[in-house]
């Protein structure tokens, strides 16, 4: 079994139950590898500490800011509590090093990676919570998720993809991408869309989704990460 005591240390924790700090660890996978194992996986913990970390958030931002509109809280909490500022949080506190996985999710790296750890982040909030109540989990946020929030505001990554996308090509390149469906398929009710955003004539990247919008955004979003803006 894998010492926590390190990670409690890094943190600023003391649990009383170590269970629960051990059970937020614990995924899914390696418990197939190990049926004996007298904890559960995360999961529950994880749908506990993402309610946690929302309330938290919103609250935050809600006293902080009463100037700003509920549509700008929103895409801000959004920007906060998405898998992907998750993830780089947990991989910065080290929480791989301590990750109860199986032998094939071990080697596992990337997105599938970065979603457990975002996971993994979410389910530490609910065991904290169990452990150690409300108090010390609007701490822990404050202390690791809010801080991300003046990068998110100044580099404006609360905007959906298309907007980001549209702002960095006029700026960058002084060219206002273009979106066009490259494939389409399925019955009236369940389309299915291939679309391409392109600078000019030059196809960028390419999205996926169940609509136009969805397909476009998901384009945007690759486009942002292929120009690395």
């Amino acid at each position: 079994m894998k010492d926590f005591s390190p990670l409690e240390k890094k943190l600023g924790l003391k649990f009383k139950n170590k269970d629960f700090l051990i059970q937020a660890f614990c995924h899914r996978s390696y418990l197939n590898e190990n049926p004996d194992f007298y904890l559960k996986h995360n999961e529950r913990l994880e749908f506990l500490g993402d309610a946690v970390l929302e309330l938290i958030v919103t609250e935050y931002l809600y006293q902080k800011y009463p100037e700003k509109s509920e549509g700008e809280l929103t895409n801000w909490r959004a920007a906060l509590v998405n898998a992907k500022v998750l993830g780089e949080l947990a991989k910065d506190l080290d929480f791989s090093n301590f990750l109860l996985l199986s032998r094939g999710e071990t080697k596992e790296l990337g997105k599938a990676r970065q979603y457990i750890l975002a996971n993994t982040f979410e389910a530490l909030i609910g065991a904290i919570y169990l452990d150690q109540g409300l108090d010390v989990c609007q701490k822990f946020i404050k202390k690791y998720s809010i801080t991300k929030l003046p990068e998110i505001i100044k580099k404006g990554l609360f905007k959906d993809a298309k907007s980001r996308f549209q702002e960095e090509a006029q700026e960058r390149v002084g060219i206002t991408p273009s979106y066009k469906v490259l494939e389409e398929w399925g019955p009236d009710h369940a389309r299915h869309f291939i679309i391409g955003v392109f600078l000019n004539n030059t196809l960028v990247a390419q999205g996926e989704g169940s609509s136009k919008q969805e397909a476009e955004e998901t384009a945007a979003k690759s486009g942002l990460e292929v120009k690395n803006w």
